[in-house]
């Protein structure tokens, strides 16, 4: 892992796509009829819907929007068929960069992830091509704002749940489990109270790449934010340790 702030990383994140409520509400419109389909349209037998549902009222996406969006995934027929698709590559100076996206047209995602790399001076890889760089984990984030208990109680939730490790940074903790067991930890730490300020199963670095040159982060910046900018997208990883 790298030493800087998860928690700082998603909260810019966040700051930057709430100007693009549209954007967000796409995003989570996708993710609310991916999890009907897999488990059913009721949130209290359909834990992956029920914690969509309160990502979705975290970004204050109005209530008759998400209850639409779940009886027309429950409908079936007539919805649009979303493929999960994972894109790979290499910005400038080295840094790996996986993109996963959901769509319903791939060819048009294809299109528009290259063009990403390609604008930013980076290359679209094959399949496999970075992701040995990562693992695949269950993280787990939360706010020390946000959070009334102790890092000791947080770890014996966790713990206790399956979780693998918790580490406390300066402004939040962040719960590392194996995917296997992120559900199950997810569960624990919301029946306890326990407000996440994110939770999904990541592709975290084994090792960062630092770029210091100015022209190179910029290229960067501009492959990322044409990525956040994409409907499609729904979350990219980088091995790059922002300064």
């Amino acid at each position: 892992m790298s030493g800087h702030s998860k928690f700082a990383n998603i909260r810019a994140k966040k700051e930057k796509n709430d100007a693009a409520k549209g954007k967000i509400y796409t995003i989570i419109g996708r993710e609310i009829a991916i999890a009907v389909k897999e488990g059913g349209p009721d949130p209290n037998n359909n834990f992956k819907l029920k914690f969509v549902i309160q990502k979705a009222k975290a970004a204050n996406m109005p209530n008759d929007t998400i209850e639409r969006g779940i009886k027309k995934a429950a409908g079936g027929g007539e919805g649009a068929d979303y493929q999960q698709l994972r894109y790979e590559g290499y910005g400038v100076g080295g840094v790996a960069i996986i993109v996963d996206t959901l769509t319903d047209n791939k060819n048009r995602t294809a299109a528009n992830v290259k063009s990403a790399f390609t604008k930013g001076q980076g290359s679209l890889g094959t399949p496999n091509s970075v992701s040995f760089m990562f693992e695949n984990k269950g993280q787990i984030v939360i706010d020390r704002e946000e959070y009334d208990g102790t890092g000791d109680d947080l770890m014996m939730i966790a713990l206790d749940a399956g979780a693998e490790d918790i580490k406390e940074e300066e402004d939040s903790f962040e719960i590392i489990t194996d995917p296997a067991d992120f559900d199950a930890v997810r569960q624990a730490l919301d029946e306890a109270g326990v407000p996440m300020a994110d939770a999904s199963v990541a592709m975290i670095p084994t090792n960062t790449v630092s770029v210091t040159d100015e022209a190179m982060v910029k290229n960067l910046r501009r492959t990322l934010d044409l990525l956040d900018e994409d409907d499609d997208v729904q979350q990219y990883y980088t091995n790059w340790e922002e300064e």
